[in-house]
């Protein structure tokens, strides 16, 4: 008898192009390089294109002195023209901007998701915005408006997760983003141009937000993008991580770039807590099966 063979398995893979630039004052500037990477993606095969945090606006505090400086207008215009070019191409973009409130309130730190199609089908608002720690730090609640809510949407049946800059500090967001079946989180950072302690040659930026991200990424077995500006001093350069924790690819300090990434999310990789994980989110903080035993309860004896 003839052995019927099953249908092979879906392979999913998602072509991200992490791209970064000197983010700077002029949503011109902006505008232009965001332009000429968006089609260096397309032209390399990329679905995506990723870009950092504030990229077309600007960064309050930082590029530019306050939000009160944005032309809203010409940073409409700029969207819609950005919005545009992802339909001739056919490209997902990930952008980085700032995303005005009604009235007095302050304006949202934030990444649009703009599909194939050129249409506008998520957003991002940065939920943790740093306070006033350091008097020569940049304070993102002088400046902005903390988002409340995770924004996750799908990408060629893949799902996609964002986060922004400082949220990378708490982990029970990224937590959050796995227990919506998360895959692909893009991270968007703006961490350059302005040192955020008084002595310039303290950089634990450059070791923290990639171990950081290697871990996030083995805990939670998602893929990371995670971009910055190339704006002099930039503390660390853009690099893509594998969901066992492996950096893959980094661009080069201080130099525009896009690097593409092939992001395959299949279940080729090595992820030691897969048998526990959903256990451990449920509140359950132990493998295997706990004994009766009263050597085991008092912890006094020997």
């Amino acid at each position: 008898m003839k052995r019927l063979k099953g249908k092979p398995a879906v392979m999913k893979r998602l072509r991200v192009a992490t791209c970064q630039f000197s983010v700077e004052g002029s949503i011109s500037h902006n505008y232009h390089e965001i332009v000429r990477l968006m089609r260096e993606a397309a032209s390399g095969g990329a679905e995506v294109a990723h870009f950092s945090e504030s990229a077309l606006s600007g960064y309050a505090g930082v590029d530019i002195p306050d939000s009160a400086c944005i032309d809203w207008n010409e940073l409409k215009l700029a969207t819609r023209d950005i919005q545009a070019l992802a339909r001739e191409l056919r490209l997902w973009v990930l952008l980085g901007s700032t995303h005005p409130l009604s009235g007095k309130n302050k304006p949202h730190n934030s990444v649009y998701v703009i599909n194939a199609r050129g249409e506008l089908v998520e957003r991002y608002d940065k939920r943790f915005c740093t306070g006033q720690i350091d008097p020569d730090a940049t304070f993102d609640l002088r400046y902005y408006s903390p988002g409340n809510r995770n924004s996750v949407f799908s990408l060629r049946g893949i799902r996609c997760g964002i986060l922004i800059c400082f949220d990378y500090r708490f982990p029970e967001l990224f937590r959050e983003l796995k227990r919506q079946n998360v895959q692909v989180l893009f991270h968007s950072f703006h961490n350059a141009r302005k040192s955020v302690v008084r002595d310039p040659s303290y950089n634990i930026w450059k070791t923290i937000v990639p171990a950081t991200m290697s871990c996030r990424a083995a805990e939670n077995h998602f893929w990371i993008s995670a971009n910055n500006s190339s704006t002099r001093p930039s503390c660390w350069p853009s690099f893509a991580v594998r969901p066992d924790g492996a950096i893959v690819g980094k661009l080069r300090l201080h130099q525009p770039g896009c690097m593409i990434t092939e992001f395959d999310v299949s279940d080729k990789y090595f992820d030691a807590p897969r048998h526990w994980r959903e256990n451990a989110m449920r509140g359950i903080f132990h493998s295997g099966r706990i004994v009766d035993d009263p050597r085991s309860s008092d912890p006094r004896c020997l």
